[in-house]
């Protein structure tokens, strides 16, 4: 088992170089934030098409196959269950409360007498007259707020999917897709210095605000870095208790939560033995602050291609404004 490979969440794609990869990182990262931001306060039809959207980007990138299909397949099938799970789920609009007053007025008109001599005047309410909603008839459909019913299935009563479960589940299964899928697709296509180059470049102005800029950037470098070292550690621990041949059943609870115990402690010692070594050869190399060891990985350039990005994502808000709505509700 070869976690680098079969879990690259994450990961940089070195080869092969696709469009995306040519693109600077500062237009790929306003992207990123676009793809974040539209979402919310949009209806269903935006959402839905966030989703076709990066679906389509993928393909037409030319990303290899074996690199996006077990992302998408692992990730649509979370989002399908997602989807079915919040439809079937009572959406709280169907609540039956009870009145605090009697439905029937002539209980409230029959008055104990009273004690004293002092005449009480006779309460009554009012009921007001509710006059039958019409159907609407013709060529158009009635109105049904209950859009399908399922029989019970495993003891689960009668499941109902209404327009607010469906809306809901529609919701989120496509904010899980777009939150995960876009993230990763960027991470995908942009190499870690070229983010950081990035996002130093875009926090020039708070250095006017005497914000560590460029300390922020080196600690997210690292932080970026260290994520195959934890994944090759992890690896190297379970392929040291599969061979080790564990019988699970013969430990019990107890005995599988203490090996549990063990294997996270020498994943932390492990993790901390790895940033010590990493401080010590950045000690050994001279290494007294960013501002005086600055190593210019990438020269950021706005191109033509980085052009075309740009006015492609002007016309992306566009048309976010004009179909994509507001809607309030939750």
């Amino acid at each position: 088992m070869d976690l680098l490979r079969s879990l690259p969440l994450g990961l940089y794609l070195e080869q092969p170089q696709t469009w995306l990869h040519k693109i600077d990182p500062r237009v790929k990262f306003a992207w990123l934030m676009s793809f974040l931001t539209t979402y919310i306060f949009a209806n269903n039809i935006w959402r839905i098409m966030l989703v076709v959207l990066l679906i389509i980007a993928t393909l037409i990138a030319r990303i290899p196959r074996r690199v996006w299909r077990q992302q998408i397949g692992w990730l649509g099938i979370l989002c399908f269950f997602v989807l079915i799970i919040a439809s079937i789920t009572p959406d709280a609009l169907g609540v039956k409360y009870q009145s605090r007053l009697p439905l029937d007025p002539q209980i409230l008109r029959e008055q104990p007498q009273p004690t004293t001599t002092t005449p009480k005047p006779e309460v009554t309410i009012a009921t007001p007259t509710v006059s039958p909603i019409p159907a609407i008839t013709g060529n158009r459909q009635t109105y049904q707020y209950q859009l399908l019913k399922l029989e019970p299935v495993f003891g689960l009563g009668l499941l109902t999917v209404t327009r607010r479960s469906l809306d809901l589940a529609i919701r989120l299964s496509t904010i899980v897709f777009t939150v995960f899928y876009s993230t990763n697709l960027y991470l995908l296509t942009t190499a870690p210095e070229e983010i950081t180059a990035g996002i130093e470049s875009l926090m020039q102005p708070l250095r006017q605000f005497k914000i560590p800029v460029t300390e922020i950037t080196l600690t997210l470098t690292l932080s970026l870095r260290f994520i195959p070292l934890v994944l090759e550690e992890v690896q190297n621990l379970l392929r040291s208790i599969m061979t080790r041949a564990i019988n699970w059943k013969k430990l019990g609870f107890k005995g599988t939560v203490k090996v549990g115990m063990m294997v996270a402690e020498r994943l932390l010692e492990n993790l901390l033995l790895r940033a010590e070594q990493m401080a010590n050869a950045m000690m050994v190399r001279g290494f007294t602050s960013p501002n005086q060891h600055r190593v210019q990985w990438h020269d950021l350039r706005i191109k033509r291609g980085d052009w075309l990005a740009i006015a492609i994502l002007v016309l992306f808000w566009g048309t976010r404004v004009a179909i994509g709505g507001i809607d309030f509700s939750f």
